[in-house]
């Protein structure tokens, strides 16, 4: 998608005679060469492993009995350090695509061969534990191998200890202490996503971040949690995006993110907030600080940052809908709260035009002459 902007807003520049043709192929060219830049076919490759080693779980599962017990180790040990050592050999003759595959199965080989062994062996332990130490593993690998793949794979892996913590712990926070470890994950997957390039895979690690809080409010609501959400993400939003703040360099090199996660995490406060309110007056009230926290992300990061844009302008129209349908919805009835939507929607294109004619009008001062 970005490719594709860019390519256009290229060959717009170059119809106006602000770009050289040759300056943009060049452009274009180094683009295609990053590591992290999207292509289909490593894409594929990482699938193709991926079926690779369910086939091998199964065609293993299939005939485990009837394997010896020392076969069945080796066998494991083998399929793990094989490919790890293919991985090895492939990143030195520079198939970076063809390494990443290898890793990907060798790591689900050592996945696989921990339930095993487990089984077999009737070691003591869970799902949970069994994924903690997967997850270790991998980490491992990304850093060894400095593998932008396992760094996703690591992501991935944080997200299933996170689930299987859930489930047996039964959703309760403070039968299993293993709950609280997943900031820690999150942790890891961040500086592994630094360490290696991995761009995108630190989504993982800002989602499963901001869904553990999520589910510790729904596991034990209260206003004052609902406050610490709604204040930290505030601060960490203006800390991130506001012109002026020594943070903001340093979370402008990590891209969007963390303008736009700790934006969510000031909207999931509200969202909290509105949840505790009692009575329509203080309902109103949560409503119209959500409205206004939607408007100060637009105004302080929207021009530059599109996802915090985006999702102010669908925080800010949702809450003016929500907020139509709870105050008049109930009194005009259902034609009536469409009459009121409609207007609703109209005023919410109308301010928006007039933002997004305000953005293009400071960019254009902002761009150097």
């Amino acid at each position: 998608m970005y490719r594709a902007r860019l390519e256009r807003d290229f060959k717009s520049w170059i119809d106006k005679g602000l770009l050289q043709e040759s300056a943009a192929r060049a452009m274009l060219s180094e683009y295609d060469g990053r590591e992290s830049t999207f292509r289909a076919g490593r894409v594929l490759l990482i699938l193709a492993a991926l079926l690779l080693s369910a086939s091998i779980f199964l065609l293993v599962a299939a005939n485990w009995e009837a394997l010896p017990r020392l076969a069945r180790v080796a066998g494991i040990v083998a399929l793990v350090w094989g490919f790890h050592f293919a991985a090895a050999w492939l990143f030195r003759v520079e198939r970076s695509g063809l390494a990443a595959a290898a890793l990907v199965i060798g790591t689900a080989a050592f996945g696989g061969g921990i339930a095993l062994i487990g089984q077999m062996y009737h070691l003591s332990g869970d799902a949970a534990d069994a994924a903690l130490l997967w997850f270790a593993g991998a980490c491992i690998s990304a850093v060894a191998f400095r593998s932008a793949a396992m760094s996703a794979a690591a992501g991935g892996l944080a997200w299933f200890y996170f689930a299987t913590a859930l489930t047996e712990s039964g959703f309760n926070p403070t039968s299993d202490w293993r709950l609280w470890s997943v900031p820690a994950l999150a942790v890891i997957v961040v500086l592994l996503v630094r360490f290696t390039n991995a761009g995108r895979a630190r989504h993982l690690a800002y989602l499963l971040f901001l869904s553990w809080l999520a589910w510790l409010y729904v596991d034990s609501p209260s206003l004052a949690f609902a406050g610490g959400l709604a204040v930290s993400g505030l601060v960490a939003f203006l800390a991130a995006a506001l012109p002026g703040s020594p943070l903001r360099p340093i979370a402008m090199e990590a891209g969007s993110a963390p303008a736009f996660y700790s934006f969510a995490l000031t909207l999931l406060g509200f969202t909290a907030f509105q949840y505790e309110a009692a009575g329509l007056a203080t309902e109103v009230a949560t409503g119209a600080g959500t409205l206004l926290v939607a408007l100060l992300g637009i105004a302080v990061a929207g021009a530059q940052n599109g996802a915090v844009r985006y999702l102010g302008y669908i925080a800010f129209a949702g809450e003016l809908l929500y907020l139509a349908f709870e105050t008049l919805g109930s009194m005009l009835g259902t034609s009536g709260f469409f009459l009121i939507s409609g207007l609703v929607v109209a005023g919410i294109a109308w301010l928006v035009i007039r933002i997004e004619g305000h953005m293009a009008r400071t960019r254009h001062k902002e761009a150097p002459q």
